[in-house]
């Protein structure tokens, strides 16, 4: 999702039966009751803190092709998702590169408790200028350094969940005795990049601590990924490809002592589907051909790689030179030529798979065509499940949980119904026990 004029598709606005009100809480609460009904796990944002402004050193091709311009907090809109319905996971992105780790700790805690235990923590390294520029500094971190931060920013956040032991409430009220100090823990963390004394002023989340989603692509990311991750976002546009990083993904998550099945990896995937074939072939083409500009895609390879392309044109090629310049490009030019081959590429085909339907992999057909190719994914071990992104809205996920969701259902691939009360239940992850709770061994009786 996107609290934005747009999808991730960046055309989506152009839609015909997209809504407009985007600005109005009541649109995030349609979509969240969507889908509820639907049983979806989770809704979870994305976010940058900057608008798209490295193309031309402006926000101008941004605002006027509606390529993300708009980016709302996500405190406000996740807490009236949260109004408006009772099951669904609730994520937002939050940074470690500029929000320090007691506000982050103490937003996703104050979410989870406040919508019964279904917050979730998306956590990126805000990746260019404009976003460092906004936060006062004039250049962002180096892509090792920010994982560096990173590492710190989660210990310190994990400790502040786990500052308040889940046995702290004593409510004695003839004795005037609220709470038990001894379960309240202060950090005192000095590191390189923080200094938190704590405790975190909102006792500890009902999840314990809200899942974690990560979606690192680099060789540093995956390892962070593996260290930290509950559920992993990948942009995988081929199955071959997927499965190729599931295998390898789960593999890091086990070197890390951790139990690979304990993972999530959810590649994003497109949804588009009709009632017949034909009509869902004849939407496929709309949304390929019709809808994203070229100078939005580009924009937003220019946010994507903090480099300004505006110096380029759309036709010419990407060259070996242009990669090794270029921070951010190398991985995504090999994500590309891994899918397509390795001929030469025009930065026109480069840019056209950011934030168009060429970005992950796309199912296309029927209900019962699109959850064949959903099967065929997951039960080959490329997946543990997909993030579902949407090509417009409400309208995909409507149409994603009247035709795609009673087929699932029917294959017994997908749940009916809730079985958990909380976030973690439902994805069927372990609530972990406080890093500051004592053995049940280790404690001294009288």
């Amino acid at each position: 999702m996107q609290a934005s004029n747009v999808s991730v598709y960046s055309g989506s606005w152009r839609y015909p039966s997209s809504m407009p009100d985007f600005l109005d809480l009541r649109y995030y609460q349609r979509i969240a009751r969507v889908l509820e009904e639907g049983t979806f796990d989770l809704m979870f944002f994305d976010d940058r803190l900057a608008m798209p402004s490295i193309y031309g050193s402006s926000p101008a091709e941004a605002v006027r092709y509606g390529a993300r311009p708009i980016k709302m907090d996500l405190t406000a809109v996740l807490g009236a998702a949260a109004a408006a319905t009772t099951h669904l996971g609730l994520g937002a992105t939050y940074s470690t590169t500029y929000y320090p780790p007691f506000h982050v700790a103490r937003t996703f805690a104050t979410l989870d408790h406040l919508s019964g235990g279904r917050a979730a923590w998306n956590v990126v390294t805000s990746v260019n200028d404009s976003e460092a520029r906004n936060f006062g500094v004039d250049q962002h971190l180096g892509h090792d350094e920010r994982y560096d931060r990173a590492e710190e920013f989660i210990e310190v956040v994990t400790k502040l969940w786990d500052s308040w032991e889940d046995d702290w409430l004593v409510m004695d009220r003839e004795a005037g005795i609220f709470a038990d100090p001894e379960k309240v823990h202060t950090l005192d963390h000095q590191g390189k990049y923080f200094s938190v004394q704590g405790p975190l002023t909102v006792p500890r989340p009902p999840q314990g601590r809200p899942p974690i989603i990560q979606a690192g692509q680099s060789g540093r990311g995956q390892r962070f990924a593996a260290r930290w991750a509950d559920l992993i976002f990948t942009a995988d546009p081929s199955q071959a490809i997927a499965a190729e990083h599931y295998r390898g993904q789960k593999e890091l998550i086990t070197a890390e002592g951790r139990s690979a099945d304990a993972v999530r990896l959810l590649p994003m995937a497109y949804v588009i589907v009709g009632e017949t074939e034909t009509i869902a072939r004849e939407k496929e083409d709309i949304f390929l051909n019709q809808l994203v500009h070229p100078m939005a895609s580009l924009t937003l390879l220019s946010e994507l790689t903090n480099h300004d392309f505006s110096g380029y044109g759309l036709d010419d090629e990407v060259t070996d030179e242009l990669i090794n310049s270029v921070s951010g490009i190398r991985g995504l030019v090999q994500g590309v030529k891994k899918h397509l081959g390795d001929g030469p590429m025009t930065l026109r085909t480069l840019a056209s798979h950011r934030a168009t339907l060429l970005q992950g992999p796309r199912f296309v057909g029927t209900g019962p065509q699109v959850a064949d190719q959903m099967q065929e994914w997951f039960e080959s071990r490329s997946c543990d499940g997909f993030v579902i992104a949407a090509t417009h809205f409400p309208g995909a996920f409507e149409d994603f949980v009247r035709l795609v969701v009673p087929e699932l259902r029917r294959r017994g691939l997908f749940r009916t119904h809730y079985t958990g009360s909380t976030l973690r239940e439902n994805l069927g992850l372990a609530r972990p026990a406080s890093s500051f709770t004592k053995p049940a061994s280790a404690t001294n009786h009288v």
